[in-house]
């Protein structure tokens, strides 16, 4: 996982650069810094973000729970296409971490992009209604 201030974000191939983005219902995955707070604290560890490998760490929001809510991140306006379960993969980085992300959507969510723009680090952060 790598880090970036800024990223370009197009309908066509989700965030500049990352392979998975060509998957039309998996563009985007957001992660709310809450409820990655919520699964550490509950296992007792300070993770990293990037350890749960979503593409977007948003905060001060709750993330929509339902298929077909938008998100405008920025200028990007993004669809939630579903939850983002969490993999084996967490279980290899921390014991229990698995678990923790398993309930409430809190291993994020994927998205669809419907607008492209630029991600910037600080963008306003909006579910609409």
């Amino acid at each position: 996982m790598q880090e970036l201030d800024e990223a370009q974000v197009t309908v066509e191939a989700g965030i500049e650069g990352d392979s998975r983005g060509r998957s039309r219902r998996r563009q985007v995955t957001l992660l709310a810094r809450e409820a990655w707070d919520e699964a550490c604290s509950e296992l007792g560890a300070d993770l990293p973000w990037t350890t749960r490998r979503a593409n977007l760490l948003v905060e001060g929001i709750e993330l929509p729970r339902e298929p077909g809510a938008r998100i405008r991140v920025g200028s990007v306006l993004l669809e939630v296409s579903f939850e983002t379960d969490p993999c084996e993969r967490m279980e290899q980085a921390h014991a229990g971490l698995h678990a923790a992300l398993a309930p409430d959507w809190r291993g994020g969510v994927c998205c669809s992009v419907i607008e492209g723009g630029t991600l910037a680090s600080g963008s306003s952060v909006s579910v609409l209604g």
